[in-house]
């Protein structure tokens, strides 16, 4: 029996002792430094006057937010104007805001789930990236898409050929209501 006991009383002792050893537990996110980033970037969008992008909170809710991007000037996405929902995970700015399509888009970099296939949305993230840059770089792409890694496959293959392009934008496109 004191073996048993004694066996026991080991292994909690080695237990204790690799959990004093262990990596510590991440500090829960600070949810207040969070709320205070965002409504830095709230304001600095506000005030930038950038031409073609905007977001604001959806209902008071800091953490979710319906943005706009037009197409820019001289793209096949040119006239185009549209809405995308940005939800913000509790450790942002160490973590990127889940950016989704919510008007239909015809792009080699959109599903039709509306998901963006982006670095800067995944592990080319930075802390140092914002709203506005996240927004600036969804304009961007849309301009310039990365056609050699599509989640559409069709308008990859349809890329090359810009006056057909267009046409299959104008046939998709849904204006914002």
């Amino acid at each position: 029996m004191a073996t048993i006991n004694n066996h026991t009383n080991n292994r909690q002792a080695a237990a204790a002792t690799s959990s004093k050893h262990s990596l510590p537990h991440p500090k829960p996110a600070d949810t207040q430094s969070v709320l205070k980033r965002l409504q830095s970037e709230l304001m600095d969008l506000m005030m930038s006057g950038e031409s073609g992008i905007s977001a604001f909170p959806v209902d008071d809710n800091i953490f979710s937010w319906r943005g706009t991007i037009s197409g820019s000037k001289d793209t096949v996405f040119e006239g185009t104007e549209y809405k995308l929902s940005l939800s913000f995970p509790n450790d942002y700015p160490f973590k990127p805001p889940k950016v989704k399509f919510e008007t239909g888009c015809f792009h080699p970099n959109v599903d039709v789930f509306g998901n963006i296939c982006l670095d800067i949305l995944q592990d080319k993230w930075s802390s140092a990236y914002d709203v506005r840059s996240v927004l600036i770089s969804i304009q961007s792409l849309l301009g310039e898409p990365n056609t050699s890694s599509p989640l559409n496959t069709q308008a990859a293959a349809l890329w090359s050929n810009q006056e057909e392009y267009r046409k299959m934008v104008e046939k998709l496109y849904k204006p914002i209501e």
